[in-house]
């Protein structure tokens, strides 16, 4: 667990470490807000585990949180609690956030393995919660008592989350396959678990869309987690003549999958996987065969958007990642310092942090520009059964190129979902 408790430094100091750290840029002058509002935030993330990847950006931004909240003069403690990427750790530890540690918010992210367990005991115990990295079908659906009928399902009292949905990776994944010339013929590799059933359900998921849109999709069924030998998955795409493989794996899981599919003499046109390599060391490990392997892109340094707390742009804070962890940018950045955007703005905008039910209306009233773009619960784009408690942000599509000098970069290949997100080049066959 680790705490991060407010200290009295000077203004310049508080701004040299916060822009060295990526959250302030350079010169941009600190809002004004009202004083001593203590609050406790509550923050869930797989900071080990499968997932651990997705909490790769954590210490860097709660690293300048802690200076901007100071600089701001917040009482604001932050607690964080690793998931270990279990759901049923991350129930226990939400418990002991709001039993023991007496917050006042809960903030949670990365996959709904770890969103949905914190966000079902938020609302058991009236606890406002925040949520993101996660797609929102997965999220809102599999908390449902009845996820296979839709006129039971209900939007929920405390529990507020922003991302984007599978209709929105739908949209981006056949939009870069049509840039490959393939026989349509798409290879599907799901889990068997919250995101795995959702973007594999006959009714919500790729089945349904794929057939609308003449792709014929094979799939072998679901597979647990860490799973050791793809066989079986690879002769049904290979028997089948599948030329475009997708799915959504834990990091490891397509590790295993593409070494093993290139050992057995299998290699689609185009990959378009969600999940595993959104993040530069799981591409890494593929040595050469990761080139032109693709994803969705949910943010990058080249997203048009700024902090509400510093001004600084996608860049900057790409950039600051980099100077601190001498690792290249990943695309967690962004959603988790936005997280804590929007934490914080409702906290300068409530009067009595302690009030769950005043907290939760701040949240539900939120209106903020942020570094992934517009934060709004007002059911823009989002079916009506949920659109209470969903807000979701733009997403486009990219391909990770090899670099002659080592290392990967990530392109944006398509952006027809999100024009104001540049593009960077064409999608390319792998080969």
């Amino acid at each position: 667990m680790t705490k991060l408790v407010t200290q009295r430094l000077t203004r310049r100091t508080l701004l040299k470490s916060a822009a060295a750290t990526g959250l302030v840029a350079g010169g941009l002058p600190m809002p004004a807000i009202a004083q001593n509002k203590a609050v406790k935030l509550g923050y869930v993330s797989p900071q080990t585990g499968p997932l651990a990847a997705f909490a790769e950006a954590d210490a860097f931004v709660l690293d300048g949180l802690k200076s901007v909240t100071q600089s701001l003069g917040l009482d604001v403690q932050v607690i964080v609690k690793d998931s270990q990427s279990n759901p049923n750790r991350a129930a226990e530890v939400a418990k002991q956030l709001i039993v023991d540690d007496e917050i006042n918010i809960m903030l949670v992210a990365s996959t709904p393995e770890t969103t949905n367990p914190v966000a079902t005991t938020c609302e058991a115990e009236g606890m406002p919660c925040i949520s993101t990295k996660a797609p929102w079908q997965p999220w809102f659906i599999g908390q449902q008592g009845n996820p296979g009928d839709p006129s039971t399902w209900k939007p929920f009292n405390y529990a507020y989350h922003f991302f984007w949905g599978l209709e929105d990776v739908i949209a981006v994944f056949t939009n870069m396959w049509a840039q490959v010339e393939t026989n349509k013929k798409v290879g599907g590799l799901f889990p068997n678990d919250g995101d795995g059933n959702a973007w594999g359900d006959k009714t919500v998921g790729f089945p349904p869309v794929l057939a609308e849109k003449g792709f014929t999709l094979n799939d072998p069924g679901r597979y647990q987690n860490l799973t050791d030998d793809f066989s079986a998955q690879i002769n049904a795409f290979k028997s089948g003549g599948v030329e475009i493989v997708t799915g959504v794996m834990i990091p490891p899981d397509f590790t295993t999958f593409w070494n093993q599919a290139k050992q057995q003499g299998f290699t689609p046109k185009v990959a378009s996987i969600g999940k595993a390599i959104l993040f530069p060391q799981a591409v890494e490990a593929l040595g050469n065969q990761g080139n032109n392997l693709s994803s969705e892109v949910w943010w990058s340094p080249n997203h048009p958007f700024k902090s509400s707390l510093t001004g600084a742009s996608a860049k900057e804070l790409a950039d600051g990642f980099t100077q601190f962890t001498k690792r290249p940018w990943t695309q967690p950045i962004g959603f988790i310092h936005a997280l804590f955007e929007v934490a914080i703005d409702v906290v300068k905008r409530t009067d009595d942090p302690t009030d769950a039910d005043a907290v939760t209306a701040a949240i539900a009233a939120t209106k903020l520009d942020t570094i992934v773009g517009h934060i709004e619960w007002n059911g823009a784009n989002v079916p009506p059964f949920a659109a209470k408690n969903i807000c979701k942000t733009p997403l486009v599509g990219g391909q990770w190129r090899l670099k002659d000098g080592g290392g990967y970069d990530l392109v944006i290949t398509d952006n027809k979902t999100a024009p104001e997100i540049p593009t960077g080049g064409k999608m390319e066959p792998i080969v």
